[in-house]
């Protein structure tokens, strides 16, 4: 383990040096990333300005929830970006690399790539998360506050580990320019906002199927203390092991179907 985290570190090290080659693409990443996120908070604050609550749930509370997306995304994209890669990967040979080096494939594909949009993702979430703590009704008390360590910490190994599993649909879809996993990646993005503003048929699938609300809103409810079912946040390190493994099982059990590029 101390080997494959250490080579892991080194790979993305790699990959960072490489990226901030390119000055232009790093700012207009990070800019971007800035502008996108910024306008789905404006957006927030504008329904808001109208509506002073939903379902129970208050300005600072949702942004919370915002925020958590934000920074789950910005850590996935900074640590493990190389999964949205598995299909030119997979699909144009380039895997045959890979399989002959002495490292986990998995791990070399994660850290294939790197997406400096993860900083501008972390630096509004992050402020953005910061407010939301100051703002929202909490009382801070050690249990309190070791329970949001825990659950803010494991939510984006959720996302990562969801990444693997939808793009490992690479091995069975022959095209290296899917949009099967970005419909998934999609579909996460209505984690930013409360789950029971929404139907059963997708509370259902946002925290069973493809659980992208333990990166968000159950951390959330577990550390507000708000919803119908608080105490399902703290199963998070629980969906996040969860995810990991299931990440982890499809990726072997593509490779087992992989055929190389022909050539």
């Amino acid at each position: 383990m101390r080997r494959n985290l250490w080579l892991y570190r080194r790979c993305l090290g790699a990959q960072l040096r490489a990226t901030l080659e390119y000055e232009g693409d790093f700012w207009i990443m990070s800019v971007a990333a800035l502008l996108t996120q910024g306008m789905g908070f404006v957006f927030l604050w504008a329904i808001f300005r109208a509506i002073p609550q939903i379902n129970g749930w208050r300005f600072w509370d949702v942004v919370l929830i915002y925020s958590l997306v934000a920074l789950t995304e910005g850590v996935a994209v900074l640590l493990a970006q190389g999964a949205w890669t598995m299909a030119v990967t997979v699909n144009l040979g380039g895997l045959d690399t890979v399989l002959v080096r002495p490292f986990s494939p998995l791990l070399q594909v994660l850290s294939s790539q790197i997406g400096m949009n993860g900083l501008g993702n972390l630096v509004l979430g992050g402020s953005l998360f910061v407010a939301a703590l100051v703002h929202v009704h909490a009382t801070w008390t050690p249990v309190r506050i070791a329970t949001a360590a825990l659950v803010f910490a494991c939510a984006p190994l959720v996302k990562i580990g969801l990444n693997i599993l939808t793009n490992c649909s690479a091995f069975w879809l022959k095209t290296p320019w899917s949009m099967f996993p970005f419909a998934f990646h999609t579909l996460g993005e209505l984690a930013r906002y409360p789950l029971g503003i929404y139907g059963l048929a997708v509370r259902l699938v946002l925290s069973v199927v493809l659980p992208y609300a333990f990166m968000s809103y159950f951390p959330a409810t577990a550390v507000l203390s708000l919803g119908s079912a608080p105490w399902l946040g703290l199963l998070t390190p629980v969906a996040a092991a969860w995810c990991l493994l299931l990440g982890r099982w499809a990726f072997r059990r593509g490779l087992t179907r992989y055929e190389s590029s022909g050539s």
